[in-house]
């Protein structure tokens, strides 16, 4: 009795499989076709109204905004990309800056504990 019920389980589970399986292709296929459709409409409305769809309006200007700054940050600075050549190398003299002046403590008004808050005047 027990090999009788295996076997109606592995069967059963087997069309369980192939019945999930076949759904999620007929749900990929309706989602595809649904894709399709949304862009022959979308393109019929541009060729009637005269006007580019927004996406492609969109990706044209991404790509014209690339290629600006694909050449370099800085317009006009050479084939370098806006950087100085490597032999350029400027030593300066470190000094220390402290966080405020012992004068300018006095004055300058805190809100709270919070030494990072600023108070609006």
């Amino acid at each position: 009795m027990n090999g009788l019920f295996d076997f109606f389980g592995r069967v059963l589970r087997g069309v369980l499989k192939l019945v999930l399986g076949l759904a999620g292709l007929v749900f990929l296929l309706s989602l595809l076709l649904a894709t399709l459709v949304v862009v022959i409409g979308v393109s019929l409305w541009a060729l009637l109204t005269g006007r580019k769809p927004a996406p492609a309006v969109v990706f044209s200007r991404f790509r014209q905004t690339s290629q600006r700054y694909r050449q370099g940050v800085w317009p006009g600075a050479g084939n370098s990309g806006g950087r100085r050549p490597t032999g350029d190398v400027v030593d300066v003299q470190a000094t220390e800056v402290p966080d405020t002046p012992a004068a300018d403590r006095d004055k300058s008004p805190r809100s709270g504990p919070d030494t990072m808050a600023r108070v609006w005047r």
